[in-house]
């Protein structure tokens, strides 16, 4: 039994693939929020670390540019927690848990489990560390973004599938 645990870790661990994308401008992480977003399915979920001003946002934006959503319409939740997007692929949840404190439920507070049962909706989290040790059962994709300010950011894509982003290569080595 330990010796399958063990192979099924590695094989965990083989299929993890982490990408890494220096974003020199706006439009940079605009595009590659754009480039996530073509590859998402229904019940996944979109984890966005960084800090106050990094592009979380910006990059949620480009995530519903992709599905056809108006991004004129595409706000913070910092104060209303959750928004709701209704695009043609699928509904996405736009999670905001900036203004929660960790050491509270913040997943109950969101109605989190709730809105993970819809396996046709994608779910977008910023501030996901305030989650703490919350489990998904979904698929999960990490963006953490490093950088603010005017400097570059450097933004690493992180998720189990060992799937590569389309056009990633193509934004890396603009």
């Amino acid at each position: 039994m330990k010796k399958i645990l063990i192979i099924l870790l590695i094989l965990l661990i083989l299929s993890m693939i982490q990408e890494i994308t220096i974003s020199r401008c706006s439009d940079d992480t605009f595009a590659l929020g754009e480039s996530l977003g073509g590859s998402l399915h229904g019940g996944d979920v979109v984890l966005l670390y960084g800090a106050l001003g990094a592009g979380k946002t910006l990059l949620a934006k480009g995530i519903l540019n992709a599905l056809d959503f108006n991004v004129n319409e595409v706000t913070s939740p910092s104060f209303t927690l959750v928004n709701l997007y209704k695009t043609d692929r699928f509904d996405v949840y736009h999670i905001d848990l900036w203004r929660l404190n960790a050491s509270q439920d913040v997943a109950m507070a969101v109605g989190l489990d709730e809105i993970l049962e819809d396996g046709k909706s994608v779910t977008i989290i910023e501030w996901a560390d305030r989650l703490g040790e919350f489990a998904f059962s979904n698929r999960v994709i990490g963006v953490r973004i490093e950088g603010d300010g005017d400097e570059p950011r450097t933004i690493s894509t992180e998720r189990a599938d060992g799937e590569i982003y389309p056009g990633y290569i193509e934004l890396q080595y603009r």
